[in-house]
């Protein structure tokens, strides 16, 4: 090790190290620097005091205030639940065709609404709830509704479902066959006949004399439908099963018909109660009907449609 000295060009002592010739001045640290180094290694042994710190084998020091990331995570989830169970008792307390009266609550059963929809509803409906035409999953976002889109209709399909064996009040509606029961000619004009509904195709006094004696007793002499016995209205040009003539045929031959779970006693009644509120949100929901006092062909009440089937 070579000797200090002072370094000519900056009045500096070298600290006596050589290498080919290259010295290291002896430059001191800023005093801020170093204070500021100083001040950390007293918070790190602050914070090892204090806080959780050395790792052991099944545990860590826990430190004297006895903090854990968990347990902080534990309150905030606590405070969560608090407020959110506040909002589930007043949205319990309330009954589901009121909650737009409050907006706020409407709110809340909305957000709820839309999040238990994305662990149990979007498998059919799909993650915008456009649904699905092939496999016949209806579209919730229209304003086309088979049993009723005010929100008490809503809530009564999300609790007793679509053809739910055992369940008394499950929405139920039955499409007879007619395989065999028409020639070519006449399905072809029963065809045609729900089709001029929406100008769709030509009209016939065949077509419209077979609709007359075997389809206007549920779909109504002008394909208004009825909620009532959940027959579909077939002169909105919305179709559940498809629109074209042959996907007509095939309905009138033979029918499809789904099915949706009931979601009482699968989920709590506020889980319920909020679902209806989301779905009712998504564009279509109506502000009230009266669904029994609703006729087939009344233009107040003829708002059936093919979605919910």
């Amino acid at each position: 090790m070579a000797d200090k000295h002072v370094d000519e060009a900056t009045g500096t002592k070298t600290v006596g190290h050589e290498w080919d010739g290259i010295e290291e001045l002896d430059t001191p640290l800023p005093r801020w620097w170093l204070w500021t180094f100083y001040l950390t290694i007293v918070f790190a042994i602050g914070y090892v005091i204090a806080f959780p710190a050395w790792p052991m084998i099944d545990r860590a020091t826990a430190g004297v205030l006895g903090w854990t990331s968990r347990g902080q995570l534990a309150e905030e989830m606590n405070a969560t639940d608090r407020a959110r169970q506040g909002m589930r008792e007043q949205i319990a307390a309330i009954d589901v065709e009121k909650l737009p009266g409050t907006q706020d609550l409407m709110q809340q059963a909305v957000a709820g609404g839309a999040a238990a929809f994305r662990v149990n509803c979007v498998q059919c409906h799909g993650s915008g709830a456009a649904g699905s035409q092939t496999l016949g999953y209806p579209n919730l976002n229209d304003d086309d509704w088979l049993w009723g889109g005010d929100l008490k209709a809503i809530h009564t399909t999300l609790l007793h479902g679509i053809r739910q064996h055992g369940d008394d009040e499950t929405r139920s509606s039955v499409m007879p066959p007619f395989e065999g029961a028409f020639d070519p000619a006449q399905l072809s004009a029963v065809a045609d006949h729900v089709l001029s509904f929406n100008g769709k195709a030509r009209d016939s006094q065949l077509g419209a004399q077979l609709y007359a004696d075997n389809c206007a007793v549920c779909h109504g002499p002008k394909g208004g439908g009825n909620r009532e016995v959940g027959a579909p209205r077939l002169n909105d040009a919305i179709w559940l099963y498809g629109g074209s003539k042959e996907q007509i045929v095939q309905q009138i031959l033979r029918p499809r018909m789904g099915m949706m779970p009931k979601w009482e006693g699968r989920l709590d009644p506020v889980t319920i109660k909020m679902l209806a509120a989301y779905v009712h949100s998504l564009g279509g929901g109506e502000q009230s009907v009266a669904m029994e006092a609703a006729t087939p062909d009344d233009p107040a009440s003829e708002q059936a449609a093919v979605d919910v089937e």
